[in-house]
């Protein structure tokens, strides 16, 4: 293809849920204009409008699941419904002016690193593009995870996830089976009870459950946070430092969380009368190891009589049926899996090669890690939001995401300040933080907990969530710090002379 045909973008975002819109605010409010959102569907929104199963919401409160920047007076309830956060997504974009940067049907394909030009060129399904600096908002949740089970293509009837929820099959009156007890599965169980003439549940682990503690905000409250701002960034402050004390309790002493799990048992009690479902609904990990779930109705759902909770996995799934891990074969007109998400091999990995042409997945073969979760050493001018260890299990991703976007802003400014043309984290950098990461997740709840979560890769290692309070990790990436970087000025990468490093050394 001539080089003619390929556009440019000083910075291309990949992705437009949280992240990307978060960052394509950010930049335009920096007086930073050259720079375009690349998105493979074909409306923003990211796992917010991918998820619209029923029940769908989020269990982050609504005060907190939001932008500092736009706090949202509107929300009709202390939990939000999914169709009201896309809606509060869309009003973001539109209000901020960055509507124009977005391109849907932009399917980013592959991205490679070109040395001669100290630029990434990406490949998408609507043709070639050049950027200086790429910053991936790709979310952890965005590659919904089927799980291979044998003779699953054999099956006669539907399939599908609960991330791409079939909206034209009409459940009403069939035999269902649903895979999985995570957020997602408590949320749509008991929406689809009432309508299914059989639901089969097959946990392989029983979830820790609290209570919800959902209730409608009214028009005069509506009006107050309207007007008077102040109270609804008091309302935020006060559940933001609410949440952070589960930290303790995960990292410090997990003796903290007996409170919380003696509240999640006597739930459990008070909603599942029979001692024999109610054992095979009682967790037998720490509280914590694997994400702690809200829900009123998931217990009183399976409690129906046209409910069966098989504490089991799937071995087999036959034409007409689903055959569990204990030998039972259940008949079955549609498998739904509430399976969760590609996190820890993030799939896009394969699709992107830094310097040498080395690739992302490559580099990541014995587990993701980065700098900060938002810079990989071998791949310059590469960001990420919600990288390697930025996850949480205690309060809302868009906290770690605003840091993560004031830390590549302030590297923008400091590229532009200083005439730097490229910038990589050095290597004994990124090893050293991973090496920190490590050490302190060993005695987390997340590592000694007795349970196998999606937050653990494939060797055991936690490569999903941050250890510790999320406002040391926004002290952390406050500001950009050049010493910890190999930095390239421009006008220094012709063939004749070599690159001019700005910092060679990383410091000790």
């Amino acid at each position: 293809m001539a080089d003619s045909d390929v556009r440019r973008a000083r910075v291309v975002v990949v992705g437009s849920g949280f992240a990307g819109l978060g960052m394509a605010i950010r930049l335009k409010e920096a007086g930073v204009d050259d720079f375009v959102v690349l998105e493979r569907a074909g409306d923003l929104g990211g796992t917010w409008r991918d998820n619209s199963y029923p029940g769908c919401a989020c269990d982050v409160p609504s005060h907190l699941y939001s932008f500092s920047f736009a706090l949202n007076p509107q929300w009709s309830r202390s939990f939000s419904p999914q169709a009201e956060i896309w809606s509060y997504l869309r009003r973001c974009a539109e209000r901020a002016g960055i509507l124009s940067h977005l391109r849907f049907e932009h399917d980013v394909t592959a991205m490679r690193w070109n040395q001669d030009e100290v630029a990434w060129d990406l490949d998408t399904s609507a043709g070639p593009y050049r950027a200086e600096i790429v910053v991936s908002a790709v979310g952890a949740l965005s590659e919904p995870r089927i799980p291979e089970v044998p003779g699953l293509e054999r099956f006669e009837g539907a399939t599908f996830h609960s991330a791409a929820w079939d909206h034209a099959y009409d459940l009403k009156g069939k035999r269902v089976a649903v895979v999985g007890t995570g957020a997602s599965s408590i949320q749509f169980v008991p929406q689809i009870q009432p309508d299914v003439e059989r639901l089969v549940l097959f946990q392989r682990t029983a979830p820790w459950v609290l209570p919800r503690r959902d209730r409608d905000f009214g028009a005069r409250e509506r009006f107050l946070y309207r007007h008077v701002p102040a109270l609804q960034r008091l309302a935020r402050a006060g559940l933001y430092w609410g949440r952070e004390l589960y930290v303790l309790g995960f990292t410090r002493n997990q003796r903290m969380m007996r409170m919380a799990q003696w509240a999640a048992l006597r739930h459990l009690r008070r909603q599942v009368p029979d001692p024999e479902l109610r054992a095979k609904l009682t967790p037998h990990y720490a509280m914590g190891c694997k994400r702690i779930l809200l829900a009123n109705d998931y217990y009183p759902a399976l409690t129906q009589p046209n409910v069966e909770v098989r504490a089991s996995g799937v071995a087999e799934v036959r034409p007409n049926s689903v055959v569990a891990a204990d030998g039972t074969e259940h008949e079955v007109d549609a498998i739904i899996f509430g399976t969760g998400f590609h996190v820890t091999d993030f799939p896009a990995a394969q699709y992107i090669h830094g310097r040498q042409g080395v690739s992302l997945q490559g580099a990541w073969a014995d587990g993701m890690e980065g700098y900060l979760g938002t810079t990989v050493a071998g791949f310059p001018n590469l960001f990420f939001l919600v990288g390697p260890n930025t996850g949480l299990g205690h309060t809302s991703m868009v906290y770690m995401i605003e840091s993560q976007v004031a830390y590549v802003l302030d590297a923008l400014r400091h590229m532009e300040a200083a005439e730097v043309a490229e910038v990589e984290v050095h290597p004994e950098v990124q090893a050293r933080f991973n090496d920190e990461l490590r050490a302190r997740l060993d005695d987390t709840v997340w590592n000694t907990g007795g349970c196998h979560s999606w937050y653990l890769d494939r060797h055991g290692r936690n490569t999903t969530l941050w250890p510790g309070f999320t406002f040391e990790f926004r002290r952390r990436t406050r500001r950009f710090d050049p010493a910890r970087y190999s930095l390239v000025r421009r006008g220094r990468h012709d063939s004749t002379a070599p690159s001019e490093l700005v910092t060679a050394a990383p410091p000790a």
